[in-house]
């Protein structure tokens, strides 16, 4: 892990396409911006972990379990 310092307004570039920006320092947040090419994916870690256990979880059941659910749904009309 690469570790830095930076000042408001100061920013670092990362494969000479993609800046990032501290934009606002508080006491307890620091607000930055970044810019990159519309094809690079961004997003925030705490979604990526959720997307990963959402995933582990569906992949948990069983396509017969799915099936089973799928077909009482059928039979009580909903």
């Amino acid at each position: 892990m690469l570790v830095v310092t930076r000042k408001t307004d100061e920013s670092l570039i990362i494969s000479d396409n993609i800046e990032i920006t501290v934009l606002e320092i508080t006491k307890e947040r620091v607000k930055i911006g970044i810019s990159a090419p519309k094809d690079v994916k961004i997003i925030r870690s705490e979604l990526r972990d959720a997307q990963n256990a959402n995933r582990e979880s569906s992949e948990a059941v069983s396509p017969d379990a799915i099936q089973a659910l799928l077909k009482l749904k059928e039979n009580q009309g909903v």
